[in-house]
């Protein structure tokens, strides 16, 4: 019952101290621990109905470690896991198919509404049949009708092809816009550089893959197969014990003991010759250790660099699969915005003129209707004249030889206005272009010697550049020597100083050491015998001869105690047998007392009964 209230996370009233009585009331089955189980469970049946029936499956059996040691146990267990995953997964796919309202019932009233909507439809269609075989080609005029369906079918698909090969269009103009960037980036890269950069670049490559391979990896390498070597040495090694580190720590404080002592015959005998090859290991170990570090950090930057592109890869691939476009830059995304920004204010604008024009579209469309009522009208009241007067259709073939005399002198005149129009449009472009040629000649002379200038500036630049460079490596070369020898004289002065204070300290220590000598020699040598009593050597003497004394008292005491143990001991003995008879006789003796009372009373007690 605890385990069932545990997975269906029932948390009983009260605070954790009250844990035991709630699982003593649980087990005697107390109506304070029951009733409020009962009520919980009870309103949260649904809820708990389903977690009961998840329990079964997903409350995972705890095995042992040392039974998972086994390769079919740890195989079974593994199968029993990714079920129990399927499982979770099938479950969460069968809520969410409860959750969309795909629910047999609703599929079975959506089916009988469709069939109930397929009688009427085909109902419908039987009595327009009927309707339609009484008019004339009626054949004639459903097929025309099949076939403006098709038709509004297919224009409705290539409108949808059209939108999708102009979205096409517009992703791949965007492709081209980033590849023309992309080009103009690397013929800017290429017109920049020259033979001579592209070189120092691969040899700058070929150095440091060169380095890597020869240098970092192989140490790299051996720094493994050490440690892998140790380690393994230790595994095969036997459990060490507190002695063994004992004697581990002993060895390692006479193996420094020794270093120093080493270190300190290296500084007696020191020679300048040997301060050079130190300055110059000095520097070239700094310098190995740059490298070293720039070289950490450049593989470092290179390998962050391709996770950032297999990214950025992962991310235009995902966008591809979900039918977006590709992740545009920031140049091309501000342009994207002011370009939609430009399309919104066209867009308000259309559609102020589009609800603009419908209005008064439908005041030209009433006033139109009106006028049309008005004229037909009129047009009735004119024939019914002309049939009274006896020239019925005058009016109509009038009315046509006007319209057609207009649009003929409308149309010579447009002809007229347009040869005009297009003679003053010829004579004005070429003005134009002839003003444009006499405006822009001084223009292109200039900037024809600008170009040249502009050539010639360009390759001083280009020679000044180099010599710059070529300066600015001297320089940098000669300053970097000049930083190391600083840093490698610095570490030496350091080394110098330690070494100084080293030798001070051991030096006062011996002095200290030393003086207490003397003053111990001193005092044992003196003939004051208060003066030779404050010597350690007495003061141990003393101390021993009292110790010693003190041990023949007590191996004299302990000698007692041994002859004088049997005795002792047999004495005790008889003492507590001795307690223990005066004990009983005690005991018997109340016994005695009790009985005499008890006899006693029963007498007086007959002799009341006599008195009676």
């Amino acid at each position: 019952m605890l385990n069932l209230l545990g997975i269906l996370k029932y948390k009983p009233p009260g605070t954790v101290s009250d844990l035991s009585a709630f699982r003593q009331g649980l087990v005697t089955g107390s109506k304070a621990v029951i009733h409020p189980v009962l009520h919980w469970l009870l309103q949260r049946t649904n809820e708990l109905r389903t977690r009961a029936y998840l329990a079964r499956f997903l409350v995972k059996l705890e095995v042992p470690a040392e039974f998972l040691q086994d390769d079919t146990v740890a195989d079974f267990n593994k199968q029993y896991e990714e079920l129990m995953e399927a499982f979770k997964n099938l479950h969460k796919e069968h809520e969410q198919l409860k959750i969309s309202g795909l629910s047999t019932a609703e599929i079975r009233r959506d089916i009988s509404a469709m069939e109930e909507e397929k009688d009427q439809l085909a109902k419908r269609v039987e009595r327009l049949k009927k309707r339609v075989e009484t008019v004339q080609n009626h054949q004639r005029m459903l097929e025309i009708a099949r076939q403006l369906r098709l038709e509004k079918e297919r224009e409705e698909s290539l409108a949808q092809q059209k939108q999708e090969q102009k979205s096409q269009l517009f992703h791949s103009e965007q492709r081209l816009q980033r590849a023309q960037v992309q080009l103009k980036e690397m013929q800017n890269m290429v017109a920049d550089s020259k033979p001579e950069s592209l070189m120092k670049k691969l040899e700058e490559e070929i150095n440091f893959n060169s380095y890597l391979v020869n240098e970092k990896i192989p140490r790299e390498m051996e720094s493994k197969k050490t440690s892998v070597y140790f380690l393994q040495k230790l595994v095969a090694e036997p459990a060490m014990t507190r002695a063994d580190l004992t004697a581990l720590e002993s060895e390692i404080e006479e193996v420094t003991a020794q270093m120093n002592q080493l270190i300190e015959k290296r500084i007696i005998t020191y020679e300048p010759t040997d301060s050079k090859f130190s300055m110059y290991r000095q520097q070239a170990s700094i310098i190995s250790r740059k490298k070293e570090a720039k070289a950490e950090e450049l593989q470092a930057a290179k390998e962050e660099m391709s996770s950032l592109e297999k990214q950025v890869e992962q991310k235009n691939s995902q966008a591809h699969e979900l039918g977006g476009s590709e992740v545009l830059t920031e140049d091309e995304f501000k342009q994207y915005v002011s370009k939609l920004r430009s399309k919104n204010t066209l867009y308000k604008r259309k559609r102020q003129e589009v609800a603009e024009i419908t209005a008064e579209f439908g005041i030209l469309q009433r006033t139109e209707e009106l006028l049309r009522q008005r004229h037909e009208a009129t047009q009735q009241q004119l024939q019914a004249i002309e049939e009274k007067k006896g020239i019925s259709g005058y009016s109509y073939t009038q009315e046509e030889l006007e319209r057609v005399s207009a649009v003929k002198s409308e149309m010579d005149e447009v002809k007229g206005q347009t040869l005009d129009n297009m003679s003053e449009m010829v004579k004005k472009l070429n003005a134009m272009v002839a003003e444009k040629k006499a405006s822009l000649a001084p223009v292109i002379k200039e900037l024809r010697q600008l170009r040249q200038n502009c050539q010639e500036l360009t390759q001083e630049c280009d020679e000044k550049k180099i010599q710059y460079d070529s300066c600015a490596a001297g320089l940098e070369t000669n300053r970097s020597a000049l930083e190391q020898e600083v840093k490698g004289l610095l570490e030496e002065c350091a080394q110098e100083e330690s070494n100084y204070r080293y030798i001070n300290c051991m030096k006062r220590s011996l002095e200290i050491q030393l003086q207490r000598a003397k003053e111990e020699m001193k005092a044992y040598v003196s003939p004051d015998p208060q003066e030779r009593r404050r010597a350690v050597r007495e003061q141990y003497t003393r101390i021993i001869l009292e110790q010693e004394n003190l041990g023949k008292k007590l191996r004299e005491k302990q000698k007692v105690v041994r002859e004088s143990h049997g005795p002792n001991m047999k004495q005790m003995k008889m003492w507590q047998d001795f307690e223990k008879l005066m004990e009983c006789k005690r005991e018997c003796f109340l016994k005695q007392q009790n009985q005499a009372a008890i006899g006693q009373i029963i007498q007086e007690g007959g002799k009341d009964r006599l008195v009676l």
